[in-house]
């Protein structure tokens, strides 16, 4: 079954993303670590920090920012995600994070990458 042009544009930016973040030198713990209430697209150690990162790929601005995508239900729905990841995986961190990575990919020049630490 072929991918569909939203889907392969998702997995474009979630490997992006993961590059960049690993070489700032966080460790991947799970990429879409999925359970029946949904996905995480990225679980990283950042230092003592775990992070629960949301990663959002845009070709264009028709449907707003990334950054603007990632509130109200979204993030309590992540948190939700976070918690049942930390049932699953008794890290015990001393701090957790939620990041927003944003990753632009225009249909004109170089791809862009914003890192949101702490976006909510």
């Amino acid at each position: 079954m072929a991918m569909r042009a939203k889907d392969a544009l998702g997995r474009f930016g979630e490997e992006v993303a993961s590059r960049h973040l690993a070489a700032g030198g966080a460790a991947i713990l799970d990429r879409n670590w999925r359970c029946r209430e949904g996905e995480l697209d990225l679980v990283l150690r950042d230092g003592a920090d775990l992070v629960f990162c949301e990663v959002k790929t845009r070709s264009g601005t028709r449907f707003g920012s990334a950054a603007e995508a990632v509130v109200g239900r979204k993030a309590a729905r992540i948190r939700r995600l976070a918690a049942r990841w930390l049932a699953e995986h008794p890290h015990a961190p001393s701090s957790v994070r939620f990041d927003v990575v944003l990753v632009s990919r225009p249909p004109v020049g170089p791809v862009r990458v914003e890192h949101l630490r702490g976006a909510f």
